[in-house]
């Protein structure tokens, strides 16, 4: 039996070419569909993520249900650039207009500007200590204690990620994330993703993100969420007021390149936005 909510689209995230970047499915009409439904679809497809679509709420308003092969999803940066993308291309969002998801985490607002997708994040930054120090983190990715520059910390903005800055782009390329000891010095923490970074320039840095999903690690090729928390760490460094832009390249070891966007202004608050662009691929339907 073929009905609307049955149908999914496939893009590819921060990249404007096919097969590159993080691949996505969609549901654009998932009102009808259960959680439980939502949760053993995306477990099918085994995507990064999968993103439900409910019924509009107001104007240029969506829902939105991110879920991964394993759980539901506060927060995701990849799966609100390409519903934004979608939305927009089949003509269900204006793109002249502000666009807004309501997501787990908050209202994630997105304009468009040309082929790009922009959103703020609905949380402000959260940085705490990691439960990882320099030292176990570069036992935990098998590298030398002078590959890791400082000690690790915590940043969210609406999922939490330690952040370990690397030393050079031979060093990210060379981690490998040990499984006996992630369960001993991150999993204890409560926050299963880990996003490592190397500074290339002054606007800058090259990235990978490893997590653990239904007990096994992972690569993510582009995490929108992790780079808004990045960003918002990186703004956390500078004094006073300002704006400042960070070029995030990500997805090249795993042969998936991927470019996040990022802006942090500062005045009385913080405000942070990620932006890339995407690529329709495909579509299906399933049957059950």
């Amino acid at each position: 039996m073929d009905t609307a909510g049955d149908r999914y689209y496939l893009l590819d995230v921060f990249t404007a070419t096919p097969f590159a970047g993080n691949p996505l499915a969609v549901f654009t009409e998932a009102s009808g569909i259960s959680g439980e439904r939502m949760q053993a679809i995306a477990t099918e497809l085994n995507l990064s993520e999968t993103v439900f679509v409910g019924t509009q709420t107001a104007d240029n308003c969506f829902p939105i249900r991110i879920f991964t092969p394993g759980t539901e999803l506060p927060f995701a940066g990849h799966p609100t650039i390409g519903s934004a993308h979608l939305l927009a291309s089949l003509g269900l969002a204006e793109r002249q207009s502000p666009l807004v998801l309501q997501a787990g985490v908050g209202n994630l607002e997105v304009r468009f500007d040309g082929e790009m997708a922009r959103f703020t994040t609905a949380r402000p930054i959260e940085v705490q200590p990691s439960s990882l120090d320099s030292t176990t983190a570069a036992e935990l990715l098998g590298l030398s204690a002078s590959q890791v520059v400082d000690d690790p910390e915590i940043a969210s903005c609406g999922l939490a990620y330690h952040l370990v800055e690397l030393s050079s782009l031979d060093a990210l390329a060379q981690a490998r994330p040990s499984s006996a000891l992630w369960s001993r010095y991150v999993s204890p923490s409560g926050i299963e993703q880990i996003y490592l970074h190397v500074r290339t320039g002054d606007e800058t840095r090259r990235a990978r993100m490893f997590s653990t999903e239904i007990g096994n690690l992972r690569e993510d090729p582009a995490t929108g969420s992790a780079a808004s928390a990045l960003a918002g760490f990186l703004a956390t460094r500078e004094t006073g007021g300002g704006r400042w832009y960070w070029q995030i390249d990500q997805g090249i070891e795993m042969g998936r390149s991927s470019r996040i966007h990022a802006w942090v202004e500062r005045d009385a608050a913080m405000t942070i936005r990620i932006g890339g662009q995407a690529v329709m691929v495909g579509e299906g339907k399933l049957y059950r």
